[in-house]
């Protein structure tokens, strides 16, 4: 009767490891391939490689501090795939503001000097972007760019995302800026105009918003943007989008210059708080026909109240205009 193979299937773990020790130390002893007893069992020749005891086809087993050295070189190589998938994880999960946890808040900023770069980040942000975007824009960039940002700012509305844009009156003046402000409003964007707007920005969600830095006053550094991660900030810009957008001239009322005299006149009594009565016997009119006229006024300025279309009025700047 043949004698039980000690490394046969029915070898369990402790076993191998015995048989291992011993092969290596007879690997370690051995001048020869020879002299070590021939082909080691695929169980031990295992053990020993997982443990960088002996490798390929060499006679001879590793010392142990170069198996040492090659286990801590494999665990370092693994460490750093490991940190550069963990990297990788948070970038996705600072587009994603519903998956970051409670509790205080770290602002995460994103900084840009470079506008083609900037650009692709808002790409980014624009493909995951569900609701809304709100903007304010104190200029718009030359007749191309806007072009290309069109295109663009169209797909976002017919895939459902409302955008909100205030914008100054001198950058609604710019090149190529009635085409695109036209478009954008025959396709559903809702634009107001204000003399001026304190920001360049997009809300997006009200969870991340992109901002143009100007230099520190008195330093010659070049303007940057600023991508921050924070509901909670992306919420105080939106109460400042709102606060100028209430003050806003809906987009076609038209420019100062548009205004007649008459109706600068109109405006100019709203806002000092006159009384129908009085209003209509500075104009010469009926009271019927100075109603229709407020009427006009009122929805013209988008406002909703007498009161409110004189105070938009005064911030747009008609009741200066000549």
């Amino acid at each position: 009767m043949p004698a039980e193979d000690p490394y046969g299937d029915d070898a369990g773990p402790e076993r191998v490891e015995t048989a291992a020790g011993a092969a290596y130390r007879e690997l370690t002893d051995a001048p020869d391939a020879a002299s070590c007893g021939g082909e080691l069992p695929p169980e031990v020749r295992e053990w020993l490689a997982a443990r960088r005891l002996v490798d390929g086809d060499r006679p001879h087993a590793n010392s142990p501090e170069r198996a040492l050295h090659e286990l801590v070189a494999d665990q370092r190589r693994r460490l750093g795939e490991l940190r550069g998938g963990l990297d990788a994880l948070q970038d996705v999960l600072r587009l994603m503001p519903g998956l970051r946890p409670a509790g205080r808040e770290v602002v995460e900023a994103e900084f840009f000097a470079d506008r083609a770069r900037l650009k692709e980040r808002m790409d980014d942000l624009d493909a995951l972007c569900r609701d809304e975007i709100l903007g304010m824009r104190s200029t718009f960039p030359e007749p191309e760019a806007l072009e290309a940002s069109l295109e663009e700012d169209l797909a976002l509305l017919a895939r459902g995302v409302g955008i909100q844009l205030l914008v100054a009156t001198r950058a609604a003046r710019r090149p190529g800026a009635a085409r695109y402000l036209s478009q954008m409003h025959e396709h559903g964007a809702r634009i107001r105009l204000a003399t001026a707007v304190p920001l360049h920005l997009n809300v997006v969600d009200r969870a991340v918003t992109v901002l143009a830095l100007d230099p520190a006053e008195g330093r010659a550094e070049p303007a940057e943007d600023v991508v921050l991660h924070s509901a909670r900030l992306a919420s105080c810009f939106a109460r400042v989008f709102e606060h100028h957008w209430g003050t806003g001239l809906p987009y076609g009322a038209g420019p100062a210059e548009e205004w007649t005299p008459r109706e600068r006149e109109v405006l100019a009594l709203l806002a000092a708080g006159a009384k129908d009565e009085a209003i209509a016997r500075r104009l010469g009119c009926s009271e019927r026909t100075l109603r229709r006229l407020l009427t006009a006024l009122v929805a013209r300025l988008g406002a909703e109240s007498r009161f409110a279309a004189g105070a938009r009025a005064a911030h747009l700047g008609l009741l200066d205009a000549p």
